[in-house]
């Protein structure tokens, strides 16, 4: 194996004697990039090599890599601190251009209606403003980055200590910022996966006290630590969202949304009326019609049925999962019928058929055959069943 086929490195501990090749070599392996975690590798000279370095990579340009230019190498070593505080500039610059627009007085209501929606009746906007949502996730998170790699030597990279506090306000700023658009748009649970190590770097080198807050969304999200602790689970958001009703309102209101959204290839006629149900709700609090207690109430109760629609329908006994019940209210509530689409469809399919043009055919087929006099809706019907988990 050589030096180029060698897994990426993010240290490379220099204690013995390396020249030429090898050490071209290793300087490649741990500058080589393998995620967007790793912005550049660190090398640690015990063996005070850094000049040799300068020579090595001339010697190398002009022996094993002859004929390549010098500027083929050239940025191959550079001054972390001069580094890092360029990194640190140019991503505290990014996050302040994303935040700009957002109107004053640029506090959480006024972020979540820029990143979120300005009003949650409107049904598009939230999925329409995600490409700015990630976008700040991303900004954020490598000013966090950024931040953390200067965060024992901000001195050493050139600032005052007037800059360096308020820097380190500014991230907390903007990371809480991150934190209640993730919340308040439900995006925290596609997400927090990459949490750890992002709460890590938080707690070592902003502040830990939000930690406890966090960890309440660690394995579920708003609406279903909602529908399990009802009322009391609001008292784990965030201060900024919790102590302002109308952000609290519309967390709640765009966290039920995403999942309508989400779970509507699932069963349409369903999830068409929870959101129905969820507009009507959003028209009654903006007419004052429901006291904030109360429409909090309302709002809880609506969750439940978005979330576990078995909890507060009757179906059928013959109805006995999800496909079946989603079949049954997506074909005018004929139980019989969709009982007989169910079994045609278990008894049709194959292994991996979806994707497979001829094994879809096979169950689009079957389901035509059992579909009799409403065989126009066999497009309808196989795309709801493509979307089943349990098929």
């Amino acid at each position: 194996m050589t030096g180029f086929d060698a897994p990426s490195a993010i240290y490379l501990y220099i204690d013995k004697k390396m020249q030429d090749h090898g050490l071209f070599q290793a300087i490649c392996r741990v500058n080589r990039l393998d995620g967007e975690d790793k912005e550049y590798g660190y090398i640690i000279d015990y063996k005070d090599l850094f000049k040799s370095l300068e020579g090595a990579i001339g010697d190398y340009t002009g022996g094993a890599l002859e004929g390549y230019d010098r500027a083929d190498v050239a940025g191959l070593l550079e001054n972390r601190l001069e580094k890092g505080r360029e990194r640190l500039e140019e991503a505290r610059e990014a996050v302040k251009a994303l935040c700009e627009p957002v109107a004053p007085p640029k506090d959480t209501g006024a972020y979540l209606h820029y990143f979120c929606a300005a009003d949650t009746l409107d049904q598009a906007a939230l999925k329409d403003n995600e490409p700015k949502r990630i976008a700040l996730y991303k900004a954020v998170s490598a000013l966090v980055r950024a931040f953390a790699n200067l965060a024992n030597e901000m001195p050493d990279a050139g600032y005052r200590n007037t800059e360096i506090e308020a820097i380190r306000q500014e991230v907390d700023h903007y990371e809480k910022v991150r934190h209640e658009v993730k919340l308040g748009s439900g995006d925290y649970v596609d997400m927090k996966v990459f949490e750890p190590a992002m709460r890590h770097l938080l707690d070592t080198y902003l502040q830990a006290e939000d930690s406890e807050v966090i960890s309440a969304f660690d394995d579920l999200g708003l609406v279903e630590l909602i529908v399990e602790q009802g009322l009391g689970a609001l008292d784990k958001l965030p201060k900024g969202i919790r102590d302002n009703p109308e952000a609290m309102a519309e967390t709640i209101e765009h966290n039920v949304r995403k999942l309508i959204i989400d779970e509507q290839p699932v069963n349409p006629k369903y999830y068409e009326k929870m959101s129905q149900l969820l507009d009507a709700l959003i028209q009654e609090r903006k007419a004052q019609a429901l006291a904030y207690q109360e429409y909090l109430k309302k709002l809880v109760e609506l969750s439940g049925k978005v979330k576990k629609p078995t909890a507060t329908t009757a179906y059928p006994t013959s109805l006995n999962t999800p496909a079946r019940r989603a079949l049954y209210d997506n074909l005018d509530y004929n139980e019989a019928l969709a009982v007989k689409i169910d079994t045609a469809v278990r008894y049709t399919k194959k292994d991996d058929w979806r994707g497979n043009r001829f094994k879809e055919r096979e169950v689009e087929n079957a389901i035509r055959e059992e579909l009799g006099e409403y065989a126009m809706k066999t497009p309808e019907i196989f795309e709801l069943v493509k979307n089943q988990r349990e098929y």
